[in-house]
Order: C-alpha cells, then sequence, then structure tokens
C-alpha cells in the first residue's frame, strides 16, 4: 500500500497528473486537495463513499467545474476546462450515471450525434451512419442493435449505447462512473472486454465503482478518497478486500467484516418468514409476463434473479399496478389485484424502488423533505394544507437513519450524489412499513457503508414482516439478503429454490444460463 495522501512511483510519465487539486461550494470544501495519475493503457479505479469527492473530480475533468487551486496536466501540458467541449477536445469522455441519450433517436443516431455523415448539401447520409455505427459495435463486441430506438431499451442496454457513444471517436482518457450498475454477468464481461481493448490502444481508464470486486477484475491500480482528500493508493495485484474497506471507510467507521469476494458476512436473510403467504401470483399474464406463478410470505426477502429482459422488473410493475392484469389471478392477503392502479397499490401497503430512479422514483426539482414526504401527503396535510413540523420531523428522522448526506432536509434531491439520490428513494417507504416492498436493483451507485446500511433496512422490513420481493443483477447481493430465490426466464418463473440450496453466485449464474430456452427452442 502506498501510504495515504502520496502516489505510487510511475515507470513513465502519466498521461493524466492531478495534483492538489482544491474545489470549494460555499461553506462546503468537496476537494481538499486530490492527487491522481493515469498512465495511458490503465485502467485505474477510483473508490469512495458517496460525499467523498469522486464526482467532482470527474465535473472538473470534464469541464462542468473549473478547480480553485491546484493543476491538471494531460501529456505533461497544464490544462483548466472552463465547458465540456473544451475537454472533449482533449480527449476526454466521461459516462455519467445519469445518461444523456436521445430516446427518441436510433442507437446509431446516438452514437454519432454532431458528427453524422452528410453529402456536400448537408443531407444525412443514413446508411453510411448506420454502416459505421454497426461497424463499431461489432468491433467492440458490443451487442446493440444499431437501428433499435434507444427509448425502446432496458435500462442496461441504454447504459451500454451511453458507454459506446462515449468510446467512439479520439479518446485519450476514459472516465466510466458506475458502468456496471445495471448489467447482467453477461453483459458486464462484455463491457470489461471493450474497456480492455480501449485500454490496449493507450487510453487512461478512470473506472469508478462501489463494487469492490470488480476493482479485482478490471483494473491496474486503485485510488480511494474520503471526505474529499486521498485515503491512499494501491497496485491493485498487491492489495486486499480488507485494505479498501479500511480505506473507504477510515478508521473511525465500524468494521465491516467482509469475504473474499467483497460481501458482509453478517447475518443473511429475516429470520422468522411465515408460512402463510402475504402475496400470490397464480399464472399472472400480460404483454411482457407468460403465466408467472409466486408466492411471498410475509417477513421474507424473496430475489428474483434472471438477465435484462427476463421480466424481472415487469413483475415488480404489474404488482405495483403499473402493468395490467390480463389473464390470471393476483391477492394481497386474499384482496384481489387485478385491477389495481400505483394510488390504490400504496393504499393496500404495496412500496416500489424503481429501477429508473430519476425518472420514476424522484422529483429532482423538489427538496429531500417534499421527496420522502410525497406518498404520504394525506399524512402530513391537514384540511388540504401540508403541515411542516410533522413534515420536517419524518424527513430528519429519515436522513438519520439512511445517513443521507446534505446540509439540510430542505436541500434539493438534484444536488446530491447519486447514492444519496437513492437513500431518498429507498426512505419514501420506510415509514410506516409497507406489507410488501418491490425492490428494483436498490443498490446500484451506493458506496460500500451505505449498501450495508441499506441492508440492514431491507432486513429490518422482513423482521417487521413486510414481504420483500427483490431483483438484482448483483447475484452476491441475493445470495447475501434472500430466504429465496426464484429464476425468472421469457416473462415465466422457471425454478424458485431455499436458501439451503443455494450454492455460490458462479452456481446460481449457471443455473440461470441452463434455464434459457435451447437456440432449438427460440427458434
Amino acid at each position: 500500500m502506498i501510504e495515504p495522501g502520496s502516489i505510487a512511483p510511475l515507470s513513465e510519465a502519466p498521461l493524466l497528473r492531478v495534483e492538489g487539486v482544491r474545489k470549494r461550494f460555499g461553506g462546503v470544501n468537496a476537494l481538499r486537495g486530490v492527487s491522481l495519475e493515469i498512465l495511458s493503457g490503465e485502467v485505474h479505479a477510483l473508490l469512495g463513499e458517496n460525499g467523498a469527492g469522486k464526482s467532482t473530480l470527474i465535473k472538473i475533468l470534464s469541464g462542468v467545474h473549473v478547480h480553485d487551486g491546484g493543476s491538471i496536466e494531460i501529456d505533461g501540458k497544464p490544462v483548466s476546462f472552463s465547458s465540456p467541449a473544451q475537454s472533449r477536445d482533449a480527449g476526454v469522455a466521461v459516462v455519467y450515471q445519469d445518461l444523456s441519450l436521445v430516446e427518441s433517436l436510433s442507437v446509431a443516431d446516438n452514437l454519432l450525434l454532431g458528427r453524422e455523415p452528410k453529402t456536400r448539401l448537408g443531407f444525412l447520409k443514413k446508411g453510411q451512419l448506420v454502416a459505421q455505427a454497426e461497424a463499431f459495435l461489432k468491433s467492440q463486441n458490443i451487442p446493440l442493435d444499431a437501428r433499435a430506438m434507444v427509448g425502446s431499451l432496458p435500462f442496461a442496454y441504454r447504459q451500454m449505447t451511453e458507454i459506446a457513444k462515449a468510446l467512439m471517436g479520439d479518446v485519450r482518457l476514459l472516465i466510466l462512473d458506475e458502468p456496471t450498475s445495471a448489467l447482467t454477468d453477461d453483459e458486464e464481461k462484455i463491457l470489461f472486454e471493450a474497456i480492455r481493448a480501449v485500454a490496449a490502444r493507450g487510453v487512461g481508464v478512470i473506472y469508478v465503482t462501489h463494487r469492490l470486486n470488480e476493482v479485482f477484475r478490471i483494473s491496474n491500480r486503485v485510488t480511494v478518497f474520503r471526505d474529499g482528500q486521498n485515503a491512499g493508493t494501491f497496485v491493485t495485484a498487491q492489495t486486499n478486500m480488507r485494505q479498501l474497506v479500511g480505506a473507504i471507510v477510515g478508521p473511525d467507521h465500524a468494521v465491516l467484516k467482509t469475504d473474499g469476494a467483497g460481501q458482509s458476512t453478517s447475518s443473511s436473510a429475516s429470520t422468522g418468514p411465515s408460512e402463510k403467504p402475504v402475496l400470490e401470483l397464480t399464472d399472472i399474464s400480460n404483454d411482457r409476463l407468460d403465466g408467472v406463478n409466486l408466492e411471498l410470505r410475509g417477513g421474507e426477502i424473496h430475489g428474483l434473479a434472471g438477465l435484462i429482459g427476463s421480466g424481472r422488473t415487469e413483475i415488480l410493475q404489474t404488482i405495483f399496478g403499473l402493468r395490467s392484469i390480463q389473464s390470471g389471478e393476483a391477492s394481497l392477503d386474499g384482496v384481489s389485484l387485478k385491477d389495481i392502479d400505483p394510488a390504490a397499490a400504496i393504499g393496500l401497503g404495496i412500496a416500489l424502488v424503481p429501477e429508473d430512479r430519476h425518472v420514476q422514483g424522484l422529483v429532482l426539482e423538489h427538496s429531500i423533505e417534499r421527496n420522502l414526504t410525497l406518498p404520504r401527503l394525506p399524512t402530513f396535510s391537514r384540511l388540504g394544507w401540508l403541515q411542516r413540523g410533522p413534515a420536517s420531523e419524518h424527513a430528519n428522522a429519515a436522513m438519520r437513519r439512511l445517513a443521507v448526506k446534505a446540509p439540510s432536509a430542505s436541500t434539493l434531491v438534484k444536488n446530491l450524489s447519486g447514492g444519496n439520490q437513492q437513500k431518498v428513494v429507498f426512505g419514501k417507504w420506510n415509514e410506516p412499513r409497507p406489507r410488501v416492498l418491490l425492490l428494483d436493483e436498490p443498490t446500484v451507485g451506493v458506496d460500500v457503508g451505505a449498501r450495508e446500511e441499506i441492508y440492514g433496512v431491507i432486513r429490518a422490513a422482513a423482521a417487521a414482516g413486510s414481504g420483500v420481493l427483490l431483483v438484482s443483477s448483483d447475484l452476491s447481493e441475493l445470495l447475501q439478503l434472500c430466504d429465496r430465490i426464484s429464476i425468472v426466464v421469457d416473462g415465466r418463473v422457471t425454478r424458485t429454490i431455499a436458501r439451503p440450496d443455494f450454492g455460490s453466485a458462479e452456481d446460481l449464474h449457471h443455473l440461470i444460463q441452463l434455464s434459457q430456452p435451447s437456440e432449438e427452442h427460440a427458434a
């Protein structure tokens, strides 16, 4: 390990050198003199809890913010970007957690947006545009249909489109912010192959992630930020999970016990699910589901595993009333869910944390308090007027429980880090306890410390009697939390396994693959 605040000795001049960079927002010191060096062809992981300064540095490198002090060099030349255009012209490409795609356009149109091939008269060469996009996607082994409309793609494939868009052009430094947050294991492998291919061309890659097991699979070195300062730089092959966790959370934080995969070894799921199901689905079919049979018990954490597009998310949406039930029966404590809408679902005690939080889970222009109280407005209203005292008390209590880092409950949600935004989405449903809690990728973009806190909230909900239905692309997360796991394939539940039969993440992944239809069947 290199001592905190220092940089590993390099055998060649770095592509990027960040030295003592500082940034202040009002009374908040976001960066207190951070340093970072990236070699050509290196994949360098950047870790830290939410609010550690990672996003601020990324925005400085991308020209969104201008640093207050310190220096930045690319290829030995001082740079200071006052706009994203300047950053891009210098060869810096950034893929943020918040996607910047035009959903009404095709994949090809998005990949070449602003760089479209045109005739002398300015007319678009559509065929050439599609051909260029298809050739690039094939060269990177990215399984995207260049002609597909982005708005019709699942979230994971929209994310892959954003990454492919960043990889096109003359890129010297590629910055990836939580690129695998909604990808399956197979899609993650494809992404990693693309990253390695880019690095092999001499591009430097900054890889920001909260999934520590990824660090050991893709990076050459790791830098950790804590409270806006360097907490250490490590050669990946010479460190381990415990060292990284210790650097991230700091000496004053409670020690997290992790296994070799970076998962907490604390107690797994709820200890006493009831035998009686709280939620029952019998032969449920609609435009995306094909005869789903599933039961969720009170106090149970029940996982849904499967590939992107398998129907996992659609099961949650159907239970919550976002998709209609065309045939079959669904009931909550014996009450039919056949014709419910989201408002009725909430009234029955069903809560949903959606996959796409910015579109479906938050009102970004509103405060933390407004977002946390939004689903329970009647509780905090009197004669149609919001009672600010109880609402503020509720919001402040939720912020304390989930350790939301913000100056106050009046802070606009759009000004929070991605992880803290997700905590607010989760906190909306924490009190009162829902009868059924539907979670779609609840820890995406959440750092290791906050992830443990959310795991605690999930277990507490189950221990209080809520039935929890959990969708996650992180198989280790499912194995750690769940009492049972159901495998979803093509809109059907093909198998349900109990905790004693789980095995490893590799076993579960293999089981998912075996459950896929054969080529003969698919044909």
